[in-house]
């Protein structure tokens, strides 16, 4: 086991290092990250979007993972002109782990996934965000499976990024999906 452990240690930078970042480096390509791992699923039933001892958070090898994803992209030479993230403890800090930029909370990329009923609303509200942004802007949207699912149609991994664009009629076409090894 530990030898499994030692092997994915010395790979993890290897298979960011050899990862195809050329969808985020098309103009208007937008990258849609979903927190990274979080043991578990939901949130407690006492949950409250400003106390994070209510919530379902990182552990170490999420918070590992985030840093890991943020230097592959740094040493691709991806940056981004804004890191947006959902209000949750989780994304939060994944976006502030990845050391891509400022972080600005968006409540609209808060999770819906204990109010379905959201769903449709928030997807507009970062469509409409998205829309919102100047020519030329490169923003990382970092939140939850259900709004990527929402939005995209993909289901991601935790730590997985779906890079998309706005096609001309408004809706989201799917560029590609990166997924560094947590």
């Amino acid at each position: 086991m530990r030898l499994l452990l030692l092997l994915a240690l010395i790979c993890a930078p290897v298979l960011a290092a050899a990862q195809d970042f050329g969808a985020l480096r098309q103009p208007g390509a937008i990258a849609v990250m979903r927190h990274a791992l979080a043991p578990g699923t939901g949130d407690p039933a006492d949950f409250d979007v400003t106390d994070c001892a209510t919530q379902r958070n990182l552990d170490a090898r999420g918070r590992a993972q985030a840093r890991r994803i943020g230097a592959a992209l740094r040493d691709a030479g991806i940056a981004f002109t804004h890191v947006w993230s959902s209000q949750w403890c989780r994304c939060v800090e994944t976006a502030e782990l990845l050391s891509l930029g400022p972080v600005t909370e968006q409540p609209a990329f808060n999770s819906f996934f204990r109010n379905r009923a959201r769903a449709e609303g928030q997807t507009r509200a970062t469509l409409e965000a998205l829309r919102a942004l100047p020519e030329g802007a490169r923003p990382m949207l970092v939140t939850h499976q259900v709004n990527i699912t929402a939005l995209t149609g993909v289901f991601p991994a935790s730590g997985e990024i779906v890079v998309i664009r706005l096609d001309e009629t408004g809706g989201v076409a799917v560029l590609d999906r990166i997924e560094i090894a947590p």
